[in-house]
């Protein structure tokens, strides 16, 4: 029975180690979606070319946010995108909350301290603004994008 005991207490603190040691990043990775098409600069400025068909730019970067044409009836996509990243990052101690429940005494004490908790939360916004102007050919004859951070 001591034996089983000691295999409890022994895999609660190994869990309460490792799970109180993850860093934001791996936090963020967790609720990440990877297979989300995002529109980047990085994909804009690798993908894009003058002369690329309505068809492939959508294949591309997907379906714009607005159509539109310009003085000369020409198409002009916009792609306007904007995330916002909020970040938090928590750590809390309590090995002996976690072994004996948290608001229990541990040989006549009162374990006050036992459950301390900090964290830090940090929010920013990204805008990516992309304009795609086709000629009269559909063709693209010229893009341009702005990004921002805030």
């Amino acid at each position: 029975m001591c034996k089983r005991i000691t295999g409890f207490v022994t895999a609660g603190i190994a869990l309460a180690a490792v799970s109180g040691c993850m860093s934001a990043s791996e936090h963020r990775a967790d609720v990440a979606n990877p297979t989300a098409d995002r529109v980047t600069v990085g994909t804009v400025q690798k993908e894009i070319r003058v002369g690329m068909s309505g068809a492939e730019v959508a294949q591309v970067l997907g379906a714009p946010n607005i159509v539109s044409t310009d003085e000369l009836r020409r198409e002009v996509w916009i792609y306007d995108k904007f995330s916002t990243d909020v970040v938090y990052s928590t750590s809390s101690g309590g090995v002996a909350a976690l072994i004996f429940g948290g608001g229990g005494s541990v040989a006549g004490g009162t374990g006050g301290n036992a459950g301390r908790s900090t964290g830090a939360a940090s929010t920013s916004q990204k805008t990516l603004t992309v304009i795609i102007k086709f000629d009269e050919a559909k063709k693209v004859r010229d893009f341009a994008y702005h990004t921002s951070s805030f």
